[in-house]
């Protein structure tokens, strides 16, 4: 019987011998805008990298409008206030993403309901959103997860049959497509991060999109200072670059404060823009490929893609493992070794939002204690989410998407792997 790595043994594949794709991805081109901008003396405020990067991306999720800004958790916030979400409404999430998409709804002084989520692809649960309703309810954010997109069209007709907004968080699903409709384009806003590890990066950054010219306006003014962009439509719509003279001074349009990308970010961007639909194509081949190698092996689930998926889009390859198939062994030492074995960072799903170590509201009553009945409406605590606690607890096998950015025979290690491991796990319960 061959030796776990975690015990001693020889790994599956050795990383100082066949390291993995490493991310993120740069070249001279990179170089080459990052030197023409600090030349330029332009490194934030408008000008022609931003301009540009915003008529691309705009492009490129089939939307009439995108406004960058300095993150990803502030645009969910400027999408929230775009909206006009505030004191007494209520806004439906799953309980399974990262805390910025609660935490923000609490920055507007908004009360985040927390709702499960599916078992088969871990995003909202379109009947829990329904169940959840009340008059408070303004809007719902959707979490487009890991691999996996919500069921767009149910939470459409919900969206529609209750007079709410619909606010995409699309930082995992840059370039993902629900039947032919690129994430970020289906509701009201999508919101996106280019933090380090997503699937276009400048480190960190972020951007707002929508086909509506008022929220638009709004998200624009949002993320400088409150500046009412007068002739916003005119440079999106004819890609007119007017640098900073497309905003005036006379005069604020909104309360609001400085959620500016800087000029650096956006070089990188307009390159890593350029190379994402062949790194998505890549990664959705191999994502097919690594699913179809899992459907073979004892003990391990990949996770349901939807017919109405016409394009994928990887944050995280991710699937279920059964626990009662690998003898009892906890999920939690099964990535262990995963880890040991392949070389690469196995880790669990996000933690679920009620029982969070990072969403703590009430840590900080200074700013979040309205009054008393808010200050009990957003404790966490008050959810119960059985679907997110097994899919933490006992299912969740995530893995960083440049897995899927190298060749087929990566993946057949992978898939070795876990089977070298389903043959030995008894010896990891001694």
């Amino acid at each position: 019987m061959e030796k776990l790595a975690l015990l001693g043994g020889k790994p599956v594949r050795d990383i100082r011998v066949n390291p993995w794709p490493k991310w993120p991805v740069w070249d001279q081109n990179e170089e080459k805008a990052l030197i023409e901008t600090l030349n330029s003396g332009i490194w934030s405020y408008n000008g022609p990298m931003e301009t540009e990067f915003n008529r691309r991306f705009a492009e490129f999720t089939g939307t009439k409008y995108a406004i960058s800004a300095a993150n990803g958790t502030v645009t969910l916030q400027m999408a929230l206030e775009a909206c006009a979400i505030g004191v007494g409404d209520e806004v439906i999430l799953p309980g399974l993403t990262w805390q910025a998409t609660a935490a923000t709804i609490i920055d507007v002084n908004a009360t985040p309901v927390l709702v499960d989520v599916c078992e088969d692809n871990w995003c909202i649960d379109p009947k829990a959103i329904e169940n959840a309703i009340t008059p408070r309810t303004k809007a719902i954010i959707p979490v487009h997860l890991y691999g996996s997109f919500c069921d767009m069209d149910e939470i459409l007709k919900i969206a529609s049959k209750h007079h709410l907004y619909i606010i995409e968080d699309c930082a995992h699903k840059h370039g993902g497509e629900w039947n032919g409709l690129k994430a970020g384009s289906i509701g009201n806003i999508g919101s996106f991060s280019f933090q380090l590890s997503k699937l276009l990066t400048a480190g960190e950054g972020g951007a707002l999109t929508t086909n509506d010219f008022k929220l638009a306006e709004r998200l624009d003014a949002l993320r400088n200072c409150g500046r009412r962009p007068i002739e916003m439509k005119k440079a999106v719509d004819k890609y007119v670059d007017k640098g900073a003279g497309v905003y005036s001074d006379q005069g604020n349009f909104l309360q609001s404060g400085n959620y500016r990308i800087t000029e650096f970010q956006a070089a990188l961007l307009i390159e890593g823009l350029k190379r994402l639909p062949e790194q998505n194509r890549v990664r959705d081949e191999n994502g097919i490929y690594m699913n179809s190698l899992l459907a073979a092996i004892p003990g391990v689930t990949p996770m349901k893609r939807d017919k109405r998926e016409t394009r994928e889009a990887y944050y995280n390859f991710s699937f279920r493992y059964k626990q009662n198939e690998f003898k009892g062994l906890a999920v939690s030492k099964f990535r262990e070794a995963l880890t040991a074995e392949s070389g690469i960072q196995v880790s669990p799903s996000y933690e679920p939002l009620n029982n969070c170590s990072l969403y703590v509201p009430l840590t900080k009553p200074a700013r979040h204690k309205l009054n008393d009945k808010y200050w009990k409406g957003i404790d966490p605590k008050r959810f119960r989410l059985p679907v997110c606690d097994r899919i933490y607890h006992e299912e969740s096998i995530c893995i960083h998407h440049k897995v899927l950015m190298g060749i087929k025979a990566d993946l057949e290690l992978i898939a070795a792997a876990i089977f070298k491991i389903y043959d030995n796990a008894e010896s990891l319960l001694k």
